[in-house]
């Protein structure tokens, strides 16, 4: 595996993370690394993370499980349990992975969150098999361990934690659940008396906030030629509700929608006046281009890489109010980032489609409020271009 941020090149094994070097930290919580120590077919993998993301490579060559694993941290630091952020779990363990002599057998993975605290480290070892649970995890921050939990006894469904706490005690110990992220739960755990527990609870905030607020994306061209019912208008992941979405948005942002439309007009074929939707009978609805010389063309007579595009366009362009995501509601939105996550970035685009995409991709992870980590075959088109990290990945 190579790793090439923008047009550099150094080995993947080798690379300093971007969240050490010198620079100014971040006002917005944000994951600059993603650890693959031991997971599916990566083995002691450190990917670095800009705001613009791509992970390049052939098929086999790990990139949709890389945005997995980074899915997977983001739903455990929002709280889910273990069964159902990994309903396979034996699919992530690395191929010919031995079992122990109790029959073990288990995946590991990380990743690393700066902002105002500086770069903050977390790592989980999950065993998934006999028993899928959390085996160790730890929370560290310039080279201080303020969490470690580890499975003492197997016959209990908990780990033993170890949490810093720099008072007449150096470290406060306690049960924690096994099928649950242990980071997420410490507000609920530690009071924050001392400068040592105020430490945690700060360099466990980062690292929930930057893991929260993600957003898988894949557009189903065949889903979205269809009229749809109203809703919530919230997007979903496969953008099925493309319809619904702009029925809402059209109205809510003249600006944002203005610059949907100009996206749109750049990426599609034809005159585009206008993106819309208009009600059907039974509460549906239906999305329309307006060619602005009186006719509109239904979205399904668009092909497949239009709609994959103008879909895109519409996640870039819009943010967790619109999007279906688990914000950190406890958090201002100022101070958080959506991020989005996007397997076969690229699929059924022309040459036109993923230049223009890729701009307003730029562009809007420019500004903090969103990043974006996709996956393509080939990232020769975004090699090289400012603001961008291509992350090259090899079987």
């Amino acid at each position: 595996m190579r790793v090439s941020p923008t047009s550099s090149v150094v080995p993947a094994q080798s690379a300093s993370p971007l969240a050490e070097s010198p620079r100014r930290r971040p006002d917005r919580p944000c994951l600059t690394e993603l650890r693959l120590s031991a997971y599916a077919g990566h083995r002691r993998a450190g990917l670095p993370l800009g705001p613009l993301t791509l992970f390049a490579g052939p098929s086999g060559s790990g990139k949709t499980s890389a945005l997995r694993a980074y899915e997977a941290l983001a739903r455990l630091g929002g709280g889910a349990s273990l069964d159902e952020v990994f309903p396979y779990p034996l699919a992530c363990v690395p191929d010919r992975a031995r079992p122990d002599a109790q029959r073990r057998r288990g995946f590991r993975i990380g990743c690393t969150a700066d902002g105002p605290e500086g770069p903050v480290r977390l790592d989980v070892a999950v065993q998934a098999e006999p028993e899928l649970r959390i085996v160790g995890e730890r929370l560290t921050s310039g080279g201080l361990v303020l969490l470690e939990t580890a499975l003492r006894d197997p016959s209990r469904r908990s780990v033993q934690a170890a949490w810093h706490t720099a008072g007449t005690a150096p470290v406060t110990r306690a049960p924690l659940p096994d099928d649950q992220l242990g980071t997420p739960l410490l507000p609920l755990r530690v009071a924050g008396k001392t400068d040592g527990q105020r430490r945690v609870l700060a360099a466990a905030e980062q690292m929930v906030v930057a893991l929260r607020s993600v957003f898988g994306c894949d557009p189903r061209p065949g889903r979205m030629r269809l009229p749809v019912p109203t809703g919530s208008g919230r997007l979903l992941g496969g953008c099925d509700n493309l319809a619904d979405v702009l029925w809402r948005t059209r109205t809510e942002c003249g600006r944002r929608h203005a610059q949907l439309v100009a996206a749109v007009r750049a990426g599609c074929a034809g005159p585009v006046a206008d993106v819309l939707a208009e009600p059907l009978p039974a509460d549906m609805v239906r999305a329309l281009l307006d060619r602005g010389d009186g006719s509109r063309t239904e979205l399904g007579r668009l092909g497949d890489g239009e709609l994959r595009y103008l879909a895109l366009a519409l996640v870039l362009l819009t943010g967790p109010g619109v999007l279906e995501v688990d914000p950190a509601g406890e958090v201002p939105a100022a101070m958080q980032t959506l991020t989005v996550l996007a397997d076969n970035l690229d699929r059924s685009l022309d040459p036109r489609q993923r230049t223009e995409l890729l701009r307003l991709a730029v562009r809007m992870c420019e500004r903090g409020h969103i990043r974006l980590v996709g996956a393509v075959s080939d990232a020769s088109w975004a090699t090289g271009v400012d603001g961008v990290t291509v992350v090259h990945l090899e079987p």
